[in-house]
């Protein structure tokens, strides 16, 4: 069987602390997986978890990380080791690249069929620039590097951001742009193509098709142009050419009630039209329960719904709830 590979984030936050935490509080969750990162940074993470730290174990490729005996973490060391470890709490390039470098090894090892799944510890978004990538986030970099895995170019490898716990799941249509860019962004293409990618991953998951809501832009879903025309425009027109195609989405209704709506159990999942107006929802359950699931790549990628915590990064403090989530729905998705 396949192990799966959790990258070990931007090593001057969370990441670390938190896979070592989560290995050590259910190794029997963590069975068949491996870690793609820095041996001694996650060394530094073991130490902060645990006295005496938890062994970590250098691997030289996925299959050995089932030779490795319980409570002890498998490492497979990407790039050459760190000289000089990042400081904790501190965004810089080194940091950044060392993150991006544990990523793309995992995503082309996914790619390739070598590994079931990646579930990825939290990036810096600022170290990833710093390091000269061009992806404000996983999303961007997985999409990228499937699209070139494929031979395809960027659009023709359309993937969406779902956030998920249990009791409300939430796709944006847009994600990591500036709020001006987020309202260009509401389109018939954009919101239709949301629809069709919803649609298709969460039938596979469920075995059903999802009843899908779909959030208005505007206050009041716009109330009938008063506050705006996107939805009399645009949105409503790609609900009802969803619908042509069998799709069962309803709405736009209005965003300030919708979420309260699909948490009740009248939807399976609510399409929103950027990133915060779906993400305050979900986070607000409880980010230690939030799953991160990028939809439309044709690999399984999950990651806790919180980023580096650079604030408590080496104080032991950081909860391991949300990648020990991640990592649940990872083998649940693999599954379907």
């Amino acid at each position: 069987m396949k192990c799966f590979a959790v990258t070990m984030g931007d090593p001057a936050g969370i990441g670390p602390e938190i896979i070592a935490k989560a290995w050590r509080q259910q190794p029997a969750a963590m069975a068949g997986c491996f870690v793609a990162g820095d041996v001694e940074c996650l060394r530094r993470g073991a130490a902060v978890v645990a006295h005496p730290p938890l062994a970590i174990a250098r691997i030289a490729s996925p299959a050995e990380a089932a030779d490795v005996p319980p409570r002890c973490i498998p490492v497979l060391q990407v790039g050459e080791p760190a000289r000089t470890l990042p400081p904790l709490g501190q965004v810089s390039a080194a940091a950044g690249r060392m993150a991006a470098d544990a990523v793309l090894w995992a995503t082309r090892a996914a790619l390739r069929g070598e590994v079931a799944a990646v579930v990825t510890a939290p990036l810096h978004k600022e170290a990833l620039s710093a390091a000269g990538l061009p992806y404000p986030g996983h999303t961007e970099l997985l999409q990228a590097e499937a699209a070139a895995h494929a031979g395809v170019p960027l659009d023709r490898m359309p993937v969406r951001m779902m956030l998920a716990n249990d009791e409300l799941r939430t796709v944006l249509v847009s994600i990591h742009v500036a709020l001006r860019a987020a309202l260009d962004a509401v389109t018939f293409d954009q919101v239709l193509e949301t629809l069709r990618i919803t649609d298709e991953a969460l039938t596979a998951t469920l075995g059903t098709r999802p009843r899908i809501a779909v959030a208005g832009l505007n206050p009041h879903a716009g109330e009938g142009g008063l506050f705006g025309r996107e939805e009399i425009d645009t949105i409503v027109p790609a609900i009802q050419a969803a619908q042509a195609r069998g799709i069962r989405a309803t709405g736009p209704f209005a965003p300030d009630t919708v979420f309260m709506r699909a948490r009740r159990g009248e939807f399976d999942a609510v399409v929103a039209m950027y990133h915060d107006q779906g993400l305050i929802p979900v986070k607000y359950l409880g980010v230690e329960k939030g799953v991160n699931v990028t939809l439309g790549l044709p690999l399984v990628r999950t990651s806790p719904d919180h980023g580096t915590a650079f604030d408590i990064a080496g104080s032991g403090k950081a909860d391991a709830s949300s990648l020990l989530e991640a990592v649940a729905m990872a083998r649940k998705l693999v599954r379907s």
